[in-house]
């Protein structure tokens, strides 16, 4: 990336003072009486050099909005679009607005997402980040722009963060499992750099050599963008006596609901022939054949939690808090309990 293009660098060009290029950029053209044609020449000059506003800066400058950003990483997915609402109502609490916005994991689109939101001049943000999108993060986080990290967070950079303590729950839930007799248990789980997602690898590992259980760690890393695929074919394993396990720990609520799909289509036993367990809950854990044994997050904590955190930024606050909280495992019919 190259040097950002300031409004100096417009103003040189256009040969006007910065001042005047800064009424134009902010709108305020007719108020300080700037003529048509000065204002076309000057937005050409920017369309020309690929001039991009600085929103953050803006933002910062022009005071409150009472609007506050999230972004999270599809609000198609129950899990968080259930986040938007509890942040929706949170939010109103304090006399803000909250606006929405997905990453469809793709660090494009979050970039895009992040720029609408500073566009329209947010207070400050609440982000599940995605793959990729740590620089956009710690840019925010430099330039002191309130943001609070929820679900998700990046060893590399010291931001408020309100998260599951994953790799306990993971470590829990594997545990009990063994205290009931389970000794083949495998877990499915996204390839990730994200911490959240390492840390519940590592507390399933870490549960299976506790146990002297390393013989029967069967751990299954799988990209998201092949998800159907990969899992249709450690089912179809599963079925043909390849994957020798007898319970199943999925990671997160979309490895779960793709797993849901394969075992009826493949008219596995749920617990006969297989036991499951997944993160999060939801509709489809309910309404499955045999409603699913879950690790459940505090999401109405989290999102309490990450908007005061926010509200305090906005208000002025530098101190950086990290809360790591507990999970809770619901047992249902889906484990031989």
């Amino acid at each position: 990336m190259g040097k950002r293009v300031s409004l100096k660098d417009i103003a040189d060009k256009v040969e006007v003072s910065t001042a005047l290029v800064s009424y134009v950029m902010n709108g305020q053209e007719k108020e300080k009486r700037v003529s048509t044609e000065m204002v076309r020449k000057i937005w050409e000059v920017a369309k020309e050099l690929n001039y991009r506003p600085d929103y953050i800066a803006q933002s910062l400058r022009k005071g409150s909005t009472n609007t506050i950003g999230l972004i999270v990483a599809d609000i198609a997915n129950p899990f968080f679009s259930y986040i938007a609402r509890v942040v929706e109502d949170e939010t109103g609490k304090y006399g803000y607005t909250a606006v929405f916005g997905s990453s469809d994991e793709r660090s494009d689109k979050f970039e895009s997402v992040i720029n609408t939101f500073l566009n329209r001049r947010v207070d400050g943000v609440i982000i599940v980040p995605a793959e990729g999108t740590k620089n956009y993060v710690n840019d925010l986080v430099k330039k002191n722009f309130p943001t609070v990290l929820l679900d998700r967070s990046f060893e590399e950079i010291n931001a408020n963060y309100v998260g599951l303590d994953n790799y306990g729950a993971s470590f829990d839930a594997v545990t009990h499992l063994v205290h009931h007799g389970y000794k083949r248990i495998g877990m499915i789980s996204f390839k990730s750099s994200l911490m959240h997602m390492k840390e519940r690898v590592n507390g399933y590992l870490e549960a299976m050599k506790s146990n002297n259980l390393e013989r029967h760690i069967w751990l299954q890393e799988i990209s998201r963008k092949t998800l159907k695929h990969e899992i249709k074919k450690i089912f179809t394993n599963f079925v043909s006596g390849k994957e020798q396990v007898e319970c199943m720990l999925f990671a997160n609520n979309e490895i779960s609901v793709a797993s849901f799909y394969c075992i009826q289509e493949k008219k596995i036993k749920i617990p006969d022939e297989l036991s499951i367990i997944g993160f999060d809950g939801g509709e489809a854990f309910d309404f499955f054949y045999n409603p699913v044994t879950y690790i459940k997050q505090p999401i109405d904590l989290m999102v309490k939690e990450s908007v005061r955190m926010l509200i305090d930024q906005i208000n002025g606050s530098s101190e950086i808090s990290q809360v790591i909280l507990k999970s809770e495992l619901i047992k249902r019919r889906s484990c031989c309990f």
